[in-house]
C-alpha cells in the first residue's frame, strides 16, 4: 500500500468515526474526543485506541462493536482492532470546538 492509499484509508476512517454517535450525547465519537489513537499499517489492520464518557457506560459492549462493524467496511482495512482505554480518563476538554459549539457549550 502506498503512503497515499495509507492516507486516503485513514481519513476514511476518521470519517467512519464522525458517523458513530454516543448514545447518551448527540456528538459523534471522534468530535466528542472519544478517540485516542489511530493506528493504520500497509498490511490493513486498524488499531483504534479509544475510551468512554464513563467506565461504567451501559451501552459500552455496543459502542465498541459499532466501531468494530464499521471501520471494518471501509476499503482496504483487513482487520480492526480496538482497545479500549481509561487512560487518560476523559472528560469535556477532550471534546473538538464542533462539539462544544453543537452542545452549546463554546
Amino acid at each position: 500500500m502506498t503512503p497515499e492509499e495509507i492516507l486516503r484509508v485513514e481519513k476514511e476512517i476518521v470519517a467512519t468515526l464522525k458517523n458513530i454517535y454516543d448514545p447518551e450525547i448527540p456528538v459523534n465519537i471522534y468530535d466528542l474526543g472519544l478517540i485516542y489513537e489511530i493506528d493504520f499499517t500497509p498490511d490493513g489492520a486498524a488499531t483504534i485506541r479509544m475510551t468512554l464518557t464513563a467506565p461504567n457506560c451501559p451501552m459500552a459492549d455496543l459502542l465498541v462493536e459499532d466501531v468494530n462493524r464499521e471501520v471494518a467496511k471501509v476499503r482496504g482495512v483487513e482487520s480492526v482492532n480496538v482497545i479500549l482505554t481509561f487512560d487518560p480518563v476523559w472528560d469535556k476538554s477532550m471534546m473538538s470546538e464542533e462539539a462544544l459549539l453543537e452542545l452549546n457549550m463554546f
